[in-house]
C-alpha cells in the first residue's frame, strides 16, 4: 500500500512499462486535420511538428497545396502525416507551385492524393523520406522531384504516378541525391505503378544507389527508366549503381526502355547495374532495350524475360556509345528468355530463345507463365556477377511481384511463391499476381478491415471512461493534441488506465 494505494506486482509492471512509453515518447503530439477538426488545414499544422508527432489528415476533403514541412523528426523519432480514408477516398492536396515540398529529414507520408498546380506536386530535399500509398498526378512539371542539393535516401512505395511531366526535362518521377551531405544515400522504389506520362523519363535517377523493385513502369514520353550520373558532382565522390529486380517495364513507344551511365549532361556512373527477373514488353519498331551511354562499369542481367508483342526478334544492349570503366566490357548474363533470332551480348549463358513466352493472358496483362510456358522453373537460382565485379548488396531473390496496372497496399497479397526452380520473369506461375486472384485477396483484405475498423469503434468506446479518469491526470495541451508532456503525468495515467482494466476484467 502506498499512500492508501494497493498497487499488485502485476500493476507496478505496467506501469513501469507504462512510464518507460511515455517518457521515451514525451511531448509526441498527435494533430487531427479535416472539417470538424482541430486544424483546417496540414499547412497550419506544418511549422508545430516536432519528433515522433502524428498528423492525421481526413479524407474526401481537398486541401490548399504548398505545404511546406520544414521541421525534422529523427531516426528513430520519426515525423509521420497520414491520410484517413473517409467514404473511401484520400485526402488531396491540390495546387501551389510545389504542391507538398519535403524539406526536412525522417518523415513518413502516406495515404494522399497530391494533384498539380503550377509546377511540381512533389519537391523532395530531405533525407529519410518514405511517401506510400499515395497517387501523384496531373503535375504540369515534375511528378515528384528530388533536389540535387540535400536529398538523401527517399523510400517511395504503393506509389502511382500519372499524367506527369513536361517536353524533354521534366519527368514523373526525377531523383537525386546530395553525395556529399548524404553519402551513401538510396533511392528506393517498390511496388509503383507509374504510367501515361506526359514528358520526359517515367523514372529518372542520379541517386547514388537505386533500388528498383516490385514496379509496373509504362507509358514514358522517352524512356521507362533512366539512371545517369549526378550533376555538379565530380565523378570520383561516388559511383552510382542500379539493383532493378521484379519489375515489368511495358514500352509503348519505340524509344530505348532504358538508358544508363550518363545523359550527356555530366558526368557517368560509372556504376555496376543488375537486372534480375524483370518482364519487358515491347512493341513493333522499338529500340534496343537497354542504351549504355558513356561510362560505366559493369552490367549483369538473369532470369528476365524480353518479348517484342506481336512477335520479332529484339536487341538487348546498345553499346555504340560506352565507355568501359575497367577498360573492358564487364558483361554477364545467365537464363534469359528472348525472341528467336534476337541479338543478345556473346557473355550471356543459358539464354534460352523462342516463339513465344506463353503468359496466362496477354491481352490482360496478366503475365504469369502459363503451365507450358518456357518460362516455368527456368531461371537461375544464384546468379552470379561478372567476375570481380560483385554486386554489392544485391536483392538475391524476388520476394513480390508487380501488380498488374495498378497500386495494391498489402505486400501480403503480392508474394511470390516459387514450385521447383525459379520462373524466368517478374511473375511465378504458381504464385499470387494474376488478376482474378488479386481481386478475391482484395475482397477478403476490405471485409477484414471492416471488421477490424468496427472492433476498434468497440474497444475506443469501451474506454472513453477510463481516458476520462486519465484525462484528469495526463496533461491536455492545446485544442487537437495528445501528449506526454511528463512522464509522471503518463505514470499516473497509466495506473489510472490499468485501474479500470481490472475493474472491467
Amino acid at each position: 500500500m502506498v499512500n492508501g494505494w494497493t498497487i499488485h506486482r502485476g500493476a507496478v509492471a505496467g506501469v513501469f512499462g507504462a512510464t518507460l512509453f511515455f517518457s521515451s515518447s514525451a511531448f509526441a503530439t498527435t494533430y487531427q486535420v479535416g472539417p470538424g477538426k482541430p486544424y483546417a488545414s496540414l499547412k497550419v499544422v506544418a511549422s508545430l511538428l516536432q519528433p515522433g508527432d502524428v498528423v492525421e489528415v481526413s479524407g474526401n476533403t481537398t486541401y490548399a497545396g504548398d505545404v511546406k514541412l520544414t521541421k525534422s523528426g529523427t531516426d528513430s523519432n520519426k515525423i509521420t502525416i497520414r491520410g484517413v480514408r473517409a467514404a473511401g477516398k484520400r485526402p488531396v492536396l491540390s495546387g501551389g507551385t510545389n504542391t507538398l515540398e519535403v524539406g526536412a529529414n525522417h518523415y513518413v507520408i502516406e495515404g494522399f492524393e497530391v494533384v498539380g498546380g503550377s509546377s511540381r506536386c512533389v519537391f523532395h530535399r530531405g533525407h529519410d523520406v518514405t511517401i506510400r500509398d499515395t497517387a501523384v498526378h496531373d503535375c504540369p512539371s515534375h511528378g515528384i522531384l528530388g533536389a540535387m542539393d540535400g536529398s538523401g535516401s527517399l523510400t517511395l512505395e504503393y506509389v502511382e504516378v500519372y499524367k506527369a511531366g513536361l517536353g524533354d526535362k521534366r519527368h514523373p518521377i526525377y531523383m537525386d541525391t546530395d553525395e556529399i551531405s548524404h553519402p551513401g544515400a538510396v533511392f528506393r522504389m517498390q511496388h509503383c505503378f507509374v504510367h501515361d506520362g506526359l514528358g520526359g523519363h517515367a523514372v529518372k535517377s542520379r541517386a547514388e544507389r537505386n533500388e528498383i523493385y516490385y514496379n509496373w513502369i509504362e507509358g514514358a514520353y522517352y524512356r521507362e527508366l533512366e539512371l545517369v550520373a549526378p550533376d555538379g558532382e565530380a565523378e570520383d565522390v561516388a559511383r552510382e549503381d542500379g539493383d532493378i529486380v521484379g519489375n515489368v517495364f511495358r514500352k509503348t513507344g519505340t524509344f530505348y526502355t532504358v538508358r544508363i551511365g550518363s545523359d550527356a549532361t555530366g558526368g557517368s556512373t560509372n556504376g555496376r547495374y543488375r537486372f534480375v527477373n524483370n518482364t519487358f514488353l515491347l512493341p513493333q519498331n522499338a529500340k534496343p532495350v537497354v542504351e549504355i551511354f558513356w561510362g560505366i562499369e559493369s552490367i549483369e542481367m538473369h532470369n528476365n524475360a524480353f518479348y517484342r508483342v506481336g512477335g520479332g526478334a529484339v536487341t538487348i544492349l546498345k553499346l555504340t556509345d560506352v565507355a568501359w570503366a575497367a577498360g573492358k566490357a564487364v558483361i554477364s548474363g545467365q537464363n534469359n528468355w528472348v525472341p528467336q533470332g534476337s541479338t543478345v551480348p556473346s557473355q550471356w549463358q543459358g539464354t534460352i530463345q523462342g516463339s513465344n513466352p506463353k503468359f496466362a493472358d496477354l491481352a490482360a496483362f496478366d503475365l504469369r507463365p502459363a503451365a507450358d510456358s518456357p518460362l516455368r522453373d527456368a531461371g537461375a537460382a544464384v546468379p552470379a556477377s561478372p567476375a570481380g565485379y560483385p554486386f554489392p548488396s544485391p536483392l538475391a531473390t524476388p520476394l513480390f511481384v508487380p501488380p498488374a496496372k495498378k497500386v495494391v497496399t498489402d505486400a501480403g497479397l503480392l508474394g511470390r511463391a516459387a514450385a521447383g526452380a525459379i520462373d524466368i520473369g517478374a511473375y511465378e506461375g504458381a504464385g499470387l499476381g494474376g488478376v482474378k486472384e488479386e481481386a478475391e485477396a482484395e475482397a477478403e483484405a476490405e471485409a477484414e478491415a471492416e471488421a477490424e475498423a468496427g472492433a476498434q469503434a468497440e474497444a475506443d468506446a469501451e474506454s472513453v471512461s477510463v481516458e476520462e479518469n486519465a484525462a484528469g491526470v495526463a496533461c491536455a495541451v492545446g485544442p487537437g493534441r495528445t501528449t506526454g508532456a511528463a512522464w509522471i503525468g503518463g505514470l499516473l495515467a497509466g495506473m489510472v488506465v490499468l485501474w479500470g482494466r481490472r475493474r472491467r476484467g
